[in-house]
């Protein structure tokens, strides 16, 4: 199903898409970052605290409205004619690449709470390695938007 008005708005919807997917990157890479740093201090400390708010902000104002957005805008893009092939695969990857980077994003959600209430138990490492999961996806994603190898 496609509705034929969006394609005179087309380069908008893209335009605001690309935005929002960046600052949803740019959230899902730096929150983990915070994590990381977030280990190293003593819970209840002043440091805690200000982590707390740092990645309450971030999450809060930046990554969640980000990926409401890019959701929103690239579901307009899906409905707009002509811009997926449904026939090719490439599309498939690609939403198996979004579907991740949006449960790596709830994962974050939930460390972030542990860290509030002083529950942390995951040691540096793991958010080491979550900090890469973004990346990834992020490399698929556009492997597939831009080449469409299949």
């Amino acid at each position: 199903m496609t509705i034929d008005a969006l394609a005179a708005i087309y380069p908008w919807v893209k335009s605001l898409h690309v935005i929002s997917v960046i600052a949803w990157m740019a959230a899902l890479l730096y929150l983990p970052r915070l994590f990381v740093y977030h280990c190293e201090v003593a819970p209840g400390s002043a440091e805690s605290e200000r982590f707390k708010v740092m990645e309450y902000r971030l999450s809060r104002y930046i990554a969640t409205p980000a990926s409401i957005a890019s959701w929103l805008f690239g579901t307009l893009l899906v409905l707009t004619p002509g811009v997926v092939a449904w026939a090719s695969g490439w599309w498939h990857l690609k939403m198996a690449g979004i579907i991740a980077l949006t449960g790596v994003h709830h994962v974050m959600l939930a460390r972030r709470r542990d860290f509030l209430h002083d529950r942390n138990r995951r040691p540096q490492r793991y958010f080491r390695i979550l900090n890469e999961v973004p990346t990834a996806a992020m490399v698929v994603i556009v492997v597939m938007v831009i080449a469409r190898p299949f």
